[in-house]
């Protein structure tokens, strides 16, 4: 084989490897998905054993003898032609085989959970119709779990990329479930505590079914949190996938919840108090969801806040810019809201939100987020020029995108009336609601734009490069001329030139000008250059030597 043709060879074989991987996995991935359904679909069929008597369905039972017994022996004869390839451990390394193990775990995760834990709270609530079927489904993929789990720690195969991924992704799914359900059961609860639940009065269901349903869910979320965050040591994790989950879902994504909850808590005291243009149940609808977003929010963003408080930089700095620029967007819309209840006071409305209304609203968004913003921010504080100056830029330019979109809203409008389709309506109520928005967003804009130039202004000027670092020292190998090369040397370049001369060698063939050129682009402290025997010409940089400098 020519030297080209080997070239060629190996600038082309990792392409097919990783064409080889890809196609494999992927097919892979199809067939176990396929046979995990079939199973499922067995299994279902046995638990619910009477119904599929009563209501036989030739096609389907065909369907799933045919994912489980065509697609299950042919996943496993890929699996077992990539389980003998694994051998290698430039396999094991590759990235193909990181992204298989982690999608099927939390595929099969997801799907497990949505079926298993799906047919316990159905159970739970009193629903015995499909139950049955759900726990097989759930049944089978969780098999898929326990098996990818397992090939997932294993010693010799399993994969070494991205082999955290599903820890911290089964710690946001658990997280994301318990908070869900959990705000669902706690609303529920108080629900019947302020009497405004009547959706399962009329039905004549019992009020604890549902409560008791979301309570599995919430549990089982709970579960998969704590096995990935605990037992699986996702918490112990310094890698940026770890760092961001927990800013922007346990930090940003709680915060988010517990301001919300407690922006429209809030809003429906203030209503009662000022505005009872509506009966008291009706003021009392949202109470429920928003406070047990509130309590379980704020409990899930203390624990998570105080989490990143412990990472290392720049996961604190991360956490609370992220607090900050939520508190910002709650009090910028209030102010928005507010602009939009006072235009709404001079406005012809022929129907919509009361302007008291919108006030009320504006006025809670604008307690809650202000405040914290203040806090979290603390504008007198001198610019961190690693995180704050970034945060100023995103928060500019993002004001400055909705700014631009909210003038071309009332550009649309002011031309649309121009033109005689107001459809009964004022200029002024048309335009009211985009006109808030353009007035925080504007606000916004302004403030961070001009703490960023002061911030920019008053940076110190930025550090001269430093000086290249020439030739200090050069240990010449030379003949009888060394001390006219020698000295050349040392005019051109500065650097100390110890002589070693060759025993009965003769006068070179080198020129002092040939010896100056073979040192150019040189950046080394101490060289050794070899000038001869006969032609030889040879520079050799030496490392550093800390003896010589003690």
């Amino acid at each position: 084989m020519s030297p080209t043709d080997a070239a060629a060879g190996r600038t082309t074989a990792p392409a097919l490897g990783t064409l080889r991987r890809l196609i494999l996995f992927v097919l892979l991935f199809a067939l176990v998905c396929l046979a995990a359904s079939g199973v499922g679909g067995l299994l279902g069929r046995l638990f619910t054993a009477s119904d599929t008597i009563a209501f036989d369905d030739s096609s389907s039972l065909a369907l799933v003898l045919a994912l489980t017994l065509v697609g299950g022996p042919l996943a496993a004869v890929v699996f077992w032609a990539s389980w003998r390839l694994l051998a290698d451990p430039a396999e094991r390394r590759a990235t193909a085989w990181g992204i298989y193990v982690s999608a099927m775990y939390v595929t099969s995760l997801i799907t497990a959970t949505s079926f298993g834990i799906g047919a316990l709270a159905a159970a739970a609530g009193g629903d015995t119709g499909s139950w049955g079927s759900s726990l097989a489904q759930g049944l089978a993929w969780a098999g898929v779990w326990v098996w990818h789990r397992w090939i997932l720690r294993h010693q010799s195969r399993g994969p070494v990329a991205l082999a955290k991924v599903p820890h911290v992704l089964g710690t946001a799914l658990g997280l994301v479930i318990g908070l869900g359900a959990g705000i669902g059961a706690l609303a529920v609860l108080f629900e019947q505590a302020t009497a405004t639940d009547a959706e399962l009065a009329a039905i004549g269901a019992p009020w604890w079914r549902a409560a008791l349903g979301l309570l599995v869910w919430a549990a089982g979320g709970v579960l998969i949190w704590w096995w990935h965050w605990v037992r699986e040591g996702a918490r112990a994790l310094h890698t940026r996938l770890a760092a961001v989950g927990l800013v922007v879902l346990g930090v940003a994504g709680s915060a988010i919840l517990a301001l919300g909850g407690a922006g429209v808590l809030l809003f429906v005291l203030l209503r009662l108090g000022l505005d009872r243009t509506d009966p008291v149940p009706v003021l009392l609808e949202p109470a429920p969801e928003a406070l047990a977003a509130a309590l379980l929010g704020a409990l899930s963003w203390l624990y998570h806040a105080r989490e990143a408080g412990n990472r290392p930089v720049p996961v604190p700095a991360a956490a609370s810019l992220a607090i900050s620029g939520i508190a910002l967007a709650a009090a910028a819309s209030g102010i928005g809201v507010i602009v939009n209840a006072a235009l709404a006071t001079g406005s012809t409305r022929l129907g919509g939100t009361d302007a008291t209304e919108l006030l009320l609203a504006g006025l809670s968004s604008l307690a809650i987020g202000g405040p914290l913003w203040w806090f979290t921010w603390q504008p007198t504080r001198p610019a961190d020029p690693q995180g704050r100056r970034i945060y100023l830029v995103l928060v500019f330019g993002i004001s400055a995108v909705v700014a631009l979109v909210t003038l071309l809203v009332i550009g649309f409008r002011l031309f649309e009336s121009m033109l005689g389709e107001a459809g009964g309506s004022g200029l002024l109520e048309r335009v009211r609601a985009p006109l808030g928005l353009l007035v925080a967003t504007g606000l916004v804009a302004g403030y961070h734009f001009a703490l960023w130039r002061h911030a920019r202004a008053s940076a110190p000027p930025p550090a001269e490069p430093a000086a290249e670092r020439g030739i200090g020292e050069v240990l010449l190998v030379a003949g009888a001329d060394a001390d006219e090369l020698a000295a050349a040397i040392h005019a051109h370049t500065g650097a100390t030139v110890t002589v070693l001369r060759r025993h009965g060698e003769p006068d070179g063939v080198f020129s002092p000008e040939q010896l100056v050129r073979e040192l150019e682009g040189i950046a080394a402290q101490r060289v050794l250059l070899l000038a001869g025997p006969d032609d030889r010409l040879e520079a050799i940089e030496l490392a550093d030597d800390p003896h010589r400098r003690a």
